[in-house]
């Protein structure tokens, strides 16, 4: 296997010093049937660039709705508050304990219907019950539609009976963001904050300015540095990409509850991770990160193909299912 990064993470004098060194790449990723399956998924979806957003939709739409839950899940549509939800629950989890879930998707595309084998996994190996959030997408909404949107779902929760401390906050890539987006809100607006959060290669820096991005570039079958780029303008429309409910790394992250990021070596988005954790630590929050060698954006989401996504996933569960008491 290749060295892609080496990652140092200790404390000198009380402060944290943590540094993603990037190596030479002379050998190849390590790969498995598995994962070449899966990178073959993604390959497909990027051969024929979308002529607009509504074709990426349809394309991803397609890609993903194979990977549906297990029959003996339970899915609904919810209204929470006028934002449209899904009810996504394993069964035979208890009721008082909630996860409420933030899709990806670069806030263009995707939704908790594309979600739902992941969501529901999440909700058998936490032993909890799972909302999936269908929040506005850009460019028809641009930010902060989503913010508010994933807000108002955390709220109607609150206001449904849901005791804080009974719910978690997760989601990837740019759901990932909306996770720490929704922490800061609450925090600032001094609503009652969740036991903690969950972020799967969250997006966190809408300015892409990680080294990762251009260093792994070439490795990230899925993400794209110019892609991501153009994705970011699109939803903000305008605003200060450094806005902090829009990029939480510029955001004081002081006060959040216990933080778990999972993310890929060969991801563009590495060093949002990585910078996320060192700031939120930085900040005094209990932050773990977890680099997966050689995985790929969101990996969890081919769970039922890939025995990494799963591992994942029970790791997390795990997590969610300590914090949750």
């Amino acid at each position: 296997m290749r060295i892609l990064w080496q990652a140092r993470d200790e404390r000198i004098d009380g402060s944290l010093n943590f540094e993603i060194a990037y190596q030479e790449r002379s050998l190849t990723v390590a790969s498995s049937p598995e994962l070449d399956h899966v990178i073959g998924i993604m390959k497909a979806i990027r051969a024929k660039p979308p002529a607009d957003i509504h074709e990426a939709r349809a394309v991803l739409d397609q890609a993903l709705g194979g990977f549906t839950p297990p029959s003996d899940v339970t899915v609904f549509d919810v209204d929470a508050a006028g934002v449209p939800c899904q009810w996504i629950t394993a069964p035979d989890v208890p009721q008082n304990r909630l996860i409420i879930y933030y899709h990806g998707g670069a806030y263009a595309t995707c939704s908790s219907t594309t979600h739902q084998d992941l969501i529901s996994r999440l909700s058998r190996a936490s032993g909890a019950a799972a909302l999936g959030v269908d929040y506005r997408l850009a460019p028809e909404h641009p930010f902060p539609a989503a913010v508010d949107d994933s807000i108002a779902a955390y709220n109607w929760a609150l206001g449904h009976g849901f005791e804080p401390s009974n719910i978690v906050l997760a989601g990837d890539s740019a759901g990932g963001g909306l996770v720490l987006s929704v922490l800061l809100a609450a925090r600032d607006g001094g609503i009652p904050m969740p036991a903690a959060g969950v972020c799967f290669s969250p997006w966190v820096d809408l300015e892409c300015t990680g080294e990762s991005m251009v260093a792994n570039d070439h490795l990230d079958d899925f993400v794209k540095y110019g892609g991501l780029s153009a994705r970011a303008q699109s939803y903000l429309g305008g605003a200060d990409p450094k806005h902090p409910l829009a990029s939480a790394l510029h955001a004081d992250l002081r006060g959040l509850p216990p933080l778990l990021v999972h993310v890929g070596s060969v991801e563009t988005l590495l060093d949002d991770s990585s910078r996320l954790v060192e700031a939120a630590k930085r900040a005094g929050v209990e932050a773990t990160l977890k680099i997966w060698d050689d995985m790929v954006h969101v990996w969890q989401a081919f769970a039922s193909i890939l025995p990494e996504g799963r591992q994942s996933i029970e790791e997390s569960g795990a997590f969610i299912r300590e914090r949750l008491g």
